[in-house]
Order: structure tokens, then C-alpha cells, then sequence
């Protein structure tokens, strides 16, 4: 199915009215989105989890302002017409509003992306996202397991089990639509929930190990292609195995010079 490529929010709303499936990517440099940009995907997520995946580091959090727009600007050059999200990595909102709207002008200004994501709805966050959607400025928020969170959850744990979380759960995405925001990413909330939130609010859910009941699902690039030899996440598929290919593509080379057949 050939659609029009995502150019503004609205058209992500009318997409669920559709009732048409949004497949996003999460992507952090050049090459891949280069990939990316000879197909159908909907839409780029450039993640603060290149904190892990890229980077090598433990969680999200040590991921700063800086890296999100040098990661994002050369994913702009790899799908310069793409419809392009960038996160806003811990300590870049939560310290003030003023430093929140000053770091997100500066993302949005420096890299071409067209829309933010947040994680949280907590009063604080919303105010800021309230203010930033005032100013023009797209936002998708995120709810659910929050990585930038992580400790508060005790781990990487299903969320909205229990019906006390369900309701906050559900409280929070429609908070997320009364201030603006155009989707809302759910992150391991429980499947029957994720539906449930789905069916109740306006904007298009993406779900990132929350079932099949969302309007669209998102997986991190290198999930997606078994790049990581040690580890895939439970919630994502491997639709190849490049580990493999490539430390077979390495062994060969190594071979290869060290036999004198290559050059």
C-alpha cells in the first residue's frame, strides 16, 4: 500500500480515522535512515534508547541535548523529506520550564525535525508541552514504561496490570490529547489496556511492546535487524540477523588478509 508520505500532525490524526496501521522506526544515523528513506515507513523516531543501542551505556539518562540533534541532523541528511521525531532526553525539560522551552526551540531550530516527544504527563511536563504545542511546535507524547524513569518502576516491567494503574494510565493519555499532543507512544502497557486507551482517545497511539491494539507500532532500527548479537529485547522481532552476517563478513576478511588473498 503506497500512502502520502507524514508531512504535518494532523495528517497522523487522520490516519487513525482511517483506521490505517503508522509503522515507525526508531533510527539514529545516516546510513540507516538512508535505508529507511527507500520505503513505506511512516515515520522516524530519533530515541534517547541511542544512549544504549548506539552509545553503550546502561540506561537512557546519560543521553544529553547535544547528542539528540547531532544524531538528529544526520538522520535529516540520510531522509531529508521524512517526517522526523526527536526526544527529549532526561534533564533537558525537567529542570525549569524556561530551560524546557529553551532546549526544545533549540532542537527543533537546529535540526529540521518536525515534532518533539516527551515522556511523562506529570503537571510539570504537561504545562510544558501545553506551552510548546501554543507555540507551534508538535509533540507526542509517552506514557507507560518510561525509560527516563525506569527506577521508579522497578525495572522493565509491564505497566497497567493492576487497576489502579490502568486508570492512571488512562487518565494520563487523555491529559496528553487535551493539551495538544498528536500521538501518544505506549510503552509496555498491558495489551487489553493499550486497546482500551486506543479506542477511547482522538490521536493515534504507537505501540512499542503494548500489543496489537494500537494505531501503529514503533521498533528500534538494530532490534529490527538482529544487529546486536548478545541481546533483542522481548517486545521486538528480529526479521534478520545481521550479527551474523557480519561477524561471518569480518571472520572472511580477516582470513582473507591474513592468507594473502585479499587484496
Amino acid at each position: 500500500m503506497t500512502l502520502k508520505r507524514f508531512q504535518y500532525p494532523q495528517e497522523w490524526i487522520e490516519r487513525k480515522k482511517q483506521k490505517i496501521p503508522i509503522s515507525v522506526v526508531t533510527c539514529y544515523d545516516f546510513m540507516m535512515a538512508k535505508w529507511i528513506s527507500r520505503t513505506e515507513i511512516d515515520a522516524i523516531l530519533v530515541g534517547d534508547s541511542l544512549g544504549m543501542v548506539f552509545q553503550g551505556n546502561s540506561s537512557t539518562l546519560p543521553v544529553t541535548v547535544d547528542d539528540i540533534i547531532y544524531h538528529t541532523k544526520i538522520v535529516r541528511r540520510g531522509a531529508p523529506d521524512f517526517f522526523i521525531i526527536a526526544d527529549m532526553p532526561f534533564g533537558s525539560y525537567q529542570a525549569s520550564k524556561e530551560k524546557a522551552l529553551m532546549n526544545s526551540f533549540r532542537v527543533i531550530k537546529e535540526t529540521n525535525c518536525q515534532a518533539l516527544k516527551f515522556e511523562g504527563s506529570d503537571e510539570f511536563t504537561l504545562d510544558v508541552i501545553d506551552q510548546l504545542v501554543r507555540s507551534g511546535i508538535p509533540v507526542m507524547g509517552h506514557i507507560g514504561l518510561t525509560p527516563q524513569s525506569f527506577m521508579n518502576f522497578g525495572g522493565y516491567k509491564i505497566q497497567g496490570k493492576k487497576e489502579e494503574q490502568k486508570k492512571v494510565l488512562l487518565e494520563q493519555a487523555h491529559k496528553l490529547q487535551n493539551v495538544g499532543c498528536f500521538s501518544i507512544v505506549l510503552e509496555l502497557v498491558h495489551s487489553e489496556l493499550a486497546s482500551k486507551i486506543t479506542k477511547e482517545i482522538q490521536i493515534p497511539t504507537i505501540g512499542i511492546g503494548s500489543g496489537n491494539g494500537t494505531d501503529g507500532q514503533v521498533l528500534v532500527i538494530y532490534d529490527l535487524f538482529g544487529m546486536d548479537p548478545d541481546f533483542t529485547p522481548k517486545h521486538a522481532k528480529r526479521y534478520a540477523n545481521f550479527s551474523e552476517i557480519g561477524i561471518d563478513c569480518l571472520r572472511k576478511y580477516d582470513y582473507e588478509v591474513k592468507q594473502k588473498l585479499f587484496p
